[in-house]
């Protein structure tokens, strides 16, 4: 496990004017506004150089605010970058939960969730990438958070395809790890192509090819 050196944290009787000058600071704003901006900015940080190059000063520079209003949300560099994962995972769960449910047709249901997932990373691009290529992704902390993502997507999936195929349970599960696998490292192949193959065209094939194969289980009632 990584440990974060806690050498660049203010001690409690640094001035809250220290990072810069007060003028330049952002205004005071409500918890979970001042989180989410804080977020932010160390998303834009963590992007740009890395977990390890990744500093403190910087990050409290980026949201305009002074060290002790970072430290007060965040009291680390590594805590900080597991509540901005957490914060990706929630957000990338429910998407694709909401995908799956969004009907009862698998066709439909298998071309959704690719689509989903392909237009969600289009549109979060840095921040999947920080994510599932992250210098951090054989901490424990990391790739345990990252594997409740996977755990609970293939298992939405496996429930379905047990549901419909009477497949026993062991057997839906490597068929959802499989389909949730194929959204994930397709579409980060897409990311590589930067914009040479359309996001559409791209999640179609992957949904064609997904759909080929789940569908020769037959479904029984």
């Amino acid at each position: 496990m990584v440990h974060e050196a806690r050498a660049d944290r203010p001690s409690a009787a640094e001035p809250q004017t220290a990072s810069r000058p007060a003028g330049q600071r952002s205004a005071r704003l409500p918890r979970d506004e001042r989180r989410a901006q804080l977020l932010s900015a160390a998303q834009e940080v963590f992007v740009a150089n890395g977990y390890h190059g990744a500093a403190m000063d910087e990050i409290a520079e980026t949201a305009h605010v002074s060290k002790p209003v970072l430290y007060q949300h965040f009291p680390s560099k590594r805590e900080l970058y597991l509540a901005l994962l957490e914060s990706h995972l929630a957000s990338l769960t429910d998407l694709m939960l909401g995908a799956l449910n969004s009907t009862t047709d698998n066709d439909e249901r298998v071309q959704a969730v690719m689509r989903a997932y392909f237009r969600f990373i289009a549109n979060d691009d840095q921040a999947h990438r920080l994510v599932f290529e992250s210098d951090l992704i054989n901490d424990p902390d990391v790739s345990s958070r990252l594997e409740t993502f996977n755990r609970t997507f293939a298992d939405a999936i496996a429930r379905v395809i047990a549901e419909d195929t009477k497949l026993p349970h062991l057997e839906a599960e490597l068929l959802g790890r499989g389909l949730a696998g194929m959204a994930q490292v397709s579409a980060r192949y897409w990311l590589e192509t930067d914009g040479n193959l359309d996001l559409d065209v791209a999640s179609d094939l992957i949904y064609r090819l997904a759909w080929r194969g789940i569908s020769r289980f037959p479904k029984e009632s």
